[in-house]
């Protein structure tokens, strides 16, 4: 969704991973990235993996200087909602041009990773684990 703030342009773009949920925004800029009000490195405890996982459709594109992403993120890990950060960022970048969609596609950043945490089922402690085995 494009939308404009104070003659400004913002793309918007929803990501999801686990139980993680992240909804983008891109800002024409410098580069920023600004995640539940606290600078990106900040929250991700200036984990280069993390943010490294951000950027990388940026990057793709050769666009991570040019663009400030606004996040809020929620639920889940640090590992989760970067990577639901990675979708969302990736989701806007196709809203900005759909050009990018394709470079974007073979990188595999528009895939939303279907893998969660199975239930639990009755009888089991967890999901597939057993209780302890008594013979007599």
């Amino acid at each position: 969704m494009q939308a404009t703030d104070n003659n400004r342009v913002v793309y918007w773009g929803t990501g999801r991973r686990k139980s993680s949920t992240a909804r983008v925004r891109l800002i024409p800029g410098n580069g920023n990235i600004n995640i539940n009000s606290r600078n990106g490195d900040d929250y991700f405890n200036y984990d280069p993996k993390h943010i490294a996982t951000i950027k990388a459709p940026l990057e793709t594109l050769g666009l991570e200087n040019d663009y400030d992403v606004f996040v809020n993120a929620n639920g889940g890990g640090l590992t989760g909602q970067a990577e639901a950060v990675r979708l969302g960022v990736a989701r806007a970048l196709c809203k900005l041009d759909p050009e990018n969609r394709t470079p974007l596609k073979i990188e595999g950043y528009l895939t939303r990773d279907p893998r969660s945490k199975e239930r639990k089922k009755y009888g089991l402690r967890k999901a597939r684990k057993s209780p302890q085995y008594s013979k007599r």
